[in-house]
């Protein structure tokens, strides 16, 4: 039985200046790279100098120095290089188990962000985070909103992430390095869509190329892809290509909204572990997601119910191991959240 679940959510100081602050000790972020995650009663937290900065007109400048990360659903701290590796690291490239848990030497992350607002319309964003000695991961996205006469809007976005090794991605021994030395990973990312002030609906694409496996460590969290859905990710694989619908309905007078999202997602075979870093076969996967507010006494308490299915339609190969807990699987929650 576990004693220990307790952790101090966040433990910093805030320094205001105008519109502008810097924070410094245990905080949530959320970035395209490190975030709270999908859902997680205990989301990821990050230690270390924060600060953001919104003094110039139509720019938001953030930027911060990271040691330290506790990981979604654990109470334990970790030294950056530390956390790399808590949760489960699949294979190398030659198919051996990953050895880099334990293994990596890093002293943090510095990680910026710029954001430009042309106009309420046009929305630019420039990302790049340096994980000290083993890779660099940098986003630009682009955001657009078209209004139309009734008051609702066409939605069209473009996004481009570019990873590269830094020195040996880690250890000096490959088998033991989080990063190939020398490697790179690319992936293009597109949505169009329209909403209102009640639906918003969507089709959304993205492409990892062939060049190698998009890498960001799973104690940090989700994919920035749009079409990233909760339950699954496209973490470690290359030469994907991910097609995925979604719809989303808000009824305020009933405090209730409601998504359906179905996506397509086509991997490299499973026993191409260059490519496939966890046996991950082709699979279609299908979320419901409804959440209801509750008022009065109650006022805070949210509940979600999630239903997601996945369906292989790649190989396994007869090999269960790529198919128990990845796909042809049903999952069902139902989480009940207050805010105080």
């Amino acid at each position: 039985m576990k004693k220990d679940i307790d952790r101090l959510e966040e433990l910093f100081i805030k320094y205001h200046i105008k519109n502008s602050t810097i924070t410094f000790g245990k905080q949530l972020l959320n970035t395209p790279f490190i975030n709270l995650q999908d859902g997680r009663m205990r989301p990821t937290e990050v230690e270390g100098l924060w600060a953001e900065i919104n003094g110039i007109k139509k720019v938001q400048l953030q930027a911060g120095y990271l040691y330290g990360i506790s990981p979604r659903s654990s109470v334990k701290w970790y030294k950056v290089d530390e956390s790399i590796g808590v949760y489960p690291v699949g294979v190398n490239e030659n198919g051996t188990k990953s050895e880099y848990a334990g293994n990596v030497n890093s002293k943090g992350i510095i990680l910026a962000g710029f954001t430009y607002q042309q106009n309420k319309n046009l929305k630019f964003q420039l990302w790049n985070q340096y994980t000290e000695n083993i890779f660099n991961s940098a986003m630009f996205q682009a955001d657009y909103e078209y209004p139309l006469a009734d008051k609702s809007k066409l939605i069209a976005s473009f996004q481009v992430v570019r990873q590269d090794a830094v020195s040996d991605g880690g250890n000096k021994d490959a088998a033991k390095s989080y990063f190939k030395k020398g490697s790179k990973s690319m992936s293009f990312g597109g949505k169009l869509g329209w909403k209102n002030n009640r639906w918003e609906t969507s089709l959304n694409y993205n492409r990892i190329t062939a060049h190698g496996r998009y890498l960001m460590p799973r104690e940090w969290g989700r994919d920035p892809f749009f079409t990233f859905l909760p339950r699954e990710r496209n973490e470690g694989l290359g030469d994907v290509h991910a097609i995925m619908g979604k719809i989303n309905y808000k009824l305020p007078s009933l405090r209730l909204t409601a998504s359906a999202a179905f996506g397509f997602y086509k991997l490299p075979e499973v026993t191409n572990f260059a490519l496939n870093k966890y046996g991950l076969p082709s699979y279609n996967q299908l979320n419901v997601d409804i959440r209801y507010q509750f008022a009065g006494l109650l006022k805070g308490l949210e509940t979600q119910f999630l239903y997601v299915y996945k369906d292989k339609t790649g190989n396994s190969y007869g090999n269960d191991k790529y198919v128990i807990n990845k796909v042809d699987m049903n999952l069902w929650n139902l989480v009940f959240n207050y805010q105080f």
